[in-house]
């Protein structure tokens, strides 16, 4: 018979939470109790207690990235900037730049966005990760070019439907953010994601220019506009980004929302009305001068959080664990981050909860 051990760590998912004084039991290749550690012990008292690190339970979900944005180098800087650094890397996007950063990724669930057709075929021929690969859609375009977008967007959707695979990644839509589509265009990709049942995933209230731009159509994101010849007009003034898409009828359709840095009470009051996912990326956030999102508040009104890395662009590792590191130095505690990384990435992305149970392989169990 196989020697047992007992595994603990400072924090194990025990229960649908991130606890303290837990553990497991196993034979080397499976999963057979959990519980509290004093248990365990009582029950296996030849078993030896090893201790695998600061975590142990189902691993953790990277719930926002962009693969296709390569392996950096890495800006630091206003937010603006970054999209004008974004813009002019635009033709080294693609299927070799995702694959490289897919290497180092470290997580295998995954929600990415992808600029480029040939990144979400990739995605659904060789499966690099689960999750989601979101086909990133912009455009601050006529109402005769919105047509032809969205004619394009459900012909690459009946397409990528077809490859999807059981237990495979899923394809999904991501209108870029809601000053980069006409309202029309936004109405119309959310209305897809309905029509073919796929998940939505939109960048919103990032930096504090995009708040300024919504309200008085003032401040640096408006400036960018001017610079980049884009139309200062195609949005309503007065509302907050989040309001924006609210009056859209936006988050009915329950996106996952990246970022949510940049919001007020009135704001979280309408995400967690919608049961809307925020995805925080904190390492860019700071990077991009944008700060840290309200957490206390989201948790305040519960609203559900999941962590992200963003990409190689804006963030120095594509590993959320380093998102867990940076909240801790922050004074965010354990059972909130962890949490955040495991069971908010799993929901963020569609997939079922996370477990840790008696009978499951230990191949489906991490530590660090």
């Amino acid at each position: 018979m196989p020697e047992l051990e007992i595994w603990t760590a400072s924090w194990v998912w025990l229960d649908g939470a991130v606890r303290a004084d837990a553990g497991l039991v196993t034979d080397g290749r499976r999963v057979l109790a959990t519980g509290r550690l004093a248990e365990l012990q009582a029950r296996y008292p030849a078993a030896p207690t090893r201790v695998k690190g600061r975590y142990l339970g189902p691993p953790p979900a990277n719930a926002h990235t962009h693969l296709d944005l390569g392996l950096g180098p890495t800006f630091t800087g206003p937010f603006p900037d970054f999209v004008r650094y974004v813009i002019g890397r635009a033709e080294r996007r693609g299927r070799e730049a995702a694959a490289r950063a897919a290497a180092q990724a470290p997580q295998r669930l995954v929600g990415d966005i992808a600029a480029r057709e040939e990144v979400v075929d990739w995605w659904l021929a060789d499966a690099p990760a689960a999750g989601v690969v979101y086909w990133e859609v912009l455009g601050l375009v006529p109402p005769e070019r919105e047509a032809e977008i969205l004619r394009a967007t459900r012909e690459r959707l009946e397409r990528w439907k077809r490859r999807e695979r059981p237990g495979g990644p899923r394809v999904g839509l991501s209108p870029h953010a809601p000053y980069s589509l006409t309202p029309g265009l936004m109405r119309g990709v959310v209305a897809l994601a309905r029509e073919f049942e796929v998940p939505l995933q939109i960048h919103a209230a990032e930096s504090p220019g995009e708040r300024d731009y919504f309200l008085r159509r003032e401040g640096a994101l408006a400036r960018l506009f001017h610079e980049q010849g884009w139309p200062l007009d195609l949005h309503p003034t007065g509302l907050s980004p989040i309001a924006y898409l609210a009056e859209l009828e936006v988050l009915e359709a329950r996106p996952t929302l990246v970022h949510g840095v940049q919001v007020d009470e009135a704001d979280v009051r309408l995400l967690a009305e919608s049961g809307t996912v925020v995805v925080s990326c904190p390492r860019s956030n700071l990077g991009l001068e944008a700060g840290l999102p309200p957490f206390d508040l989201y948790l305040q009104y519960g609203v559900p959080l999941a962590l992200g890395t963003d990409s190689r662009a804006s963030a120095p590792s594509l590993d959320v664990r380093d998102e867990v590191a940076l909240l801790e130095r922050r004074g965010q505690p354990p059972e909130r981050t962890l949490a955040w990384a495991v069971a908010g990435g799993r929901a963020a992305l569609g997939l079922a909860p996370a477990v840790l149970q008696p009978g499951m392989e230990l191949e489906q169990v991490e530590f660090w």
